[in-house]
């Protein structure tokens, strides 16, 4: 899970791509190649592994703060985005389900993050994740984003290959700067996580963590009773000091369960939206999110 292994494999995956022939780039001489990344994460890594690429141009499509994708729908201004788009880069794994429809009439080449990640199966909420039994939610691991960024220099060089190059070069310098493991639950207090959103599995397994209750609750789909009970139980069976709510969702049960049991509760990132780009962006969220473990479980 470290990083000697993922830049070797990295490096030997995009030999060929130096040599592949031209895809189905942007357009004629001096016109940019249009790119569009589905989520925040997602668009990160494209900026990084683009930067300082003047013909090429990158937006991001879900823009605005959100706690998931499940229930998302296209905007007119999002299908138009499609529609101009030369290269759709996705996250995969099963979370932009709500992109099939325009994906099968988009004839822009495509990207997708999740074909070399190792996926974990979905936990949680059951059924949240409709047709799909993995976790989708994998750039919560270091290690999978640096696969992340791989896969997206590849695709890139495929489309772009005058730039292969420099997409490699911006691709190794993203990677050597994520620090990874972090993080030993084992340092910790209490190595427990019980979360109000159903994305941190893949982070807890990356810092030692135990993720023992999983929530997704959205507006409309707050906690059952059975399962309040059930984390009630978990809080004073386990003695954890801290519950952990979703920057851009609900946190009403968790008081609850807070004023209950007094636990305290404090806020995670799944990095679904944010200000800035490229992977110091991506690295600065991961860190905040490692204080907060630190200093609720330490």
């Amino acid at each position: 899970m470290r990083h000697q292994k993922t830049t070797l494999l990295l490096a030997c995956a995009l030999l060929s791509v130096l040599t592949a022939c031209a895809g189905p780039a942007g357009g004629g001489e001096g016109e940019k190649l249009h790119i569009l990344a589905t989520t925040y994460p997602v668009y990160l890594f494209t900026t990084a592994v683009t930067e300082g690429v003047e013909e090429v141009e990158v937006d991001l499509l879900v823009s605005q703060p959100t706690s998931c994708l499940h229930d998302y729908t296209l905007t007119v201004n999002d299908m138009k985005a499609i529609e101009r788009a030369d290269v759709l880069v996705l996250n995969g794994g099963g979370l932009e389900e709500f992109m099939e429809d325009a994906l099968a009439a988009s004839d822009a080449a495509v990207i997708d993050c999740s074909e070399k990640v190792e996926l974990l199966s979905a936990q949680g909420h059951e059924g949240h994740h409709h047709d799909t039994q993995y976790d989708p939610h994998f750039w919560m691991t270091e290690e999978a984003a640096a696969v992340m960024l791989g896969s997206i220099a590849q695709g890139l060089s495929a489309v772009d290959p005058a730039h292969a190059e420099d997409y490699t070069q911006h691709m190794q310098a993203a990677v050597d700067l994520l620090p990874g493991g972090r993080l030993d639950g084992a340092e910790l207090s209490c190595p427990y996580l019980i979360t109000f959103h159903d994305g941190f599995q893949y982070f807890a397994l990356d810092n030692g963590l135990t993720l023992l209750k999983s929530i997704e609750e959205e507006e409309g789909s707050e906690a059952s009773a059975a399962e309040i009970r059930e984390i009630t139980a978990l809080v004073k069976e386990y003695g954890i000091p801290a519950i952990f709510t979703e920057k851009n969702g609900s946190d009403a049960t968790a008081r609850a369960i807070a004023r209950e049991t007094g636990a305290a509760v404090y806020e995670l990132d799944m990095i679904m939206s944010g200000e800035g780009e490229g992977i110091q962006a991506y690295i600065d969220a991961m860190n905040d999110n490692i204080s907060t473990v630190k200093e609720a479980l330490g």
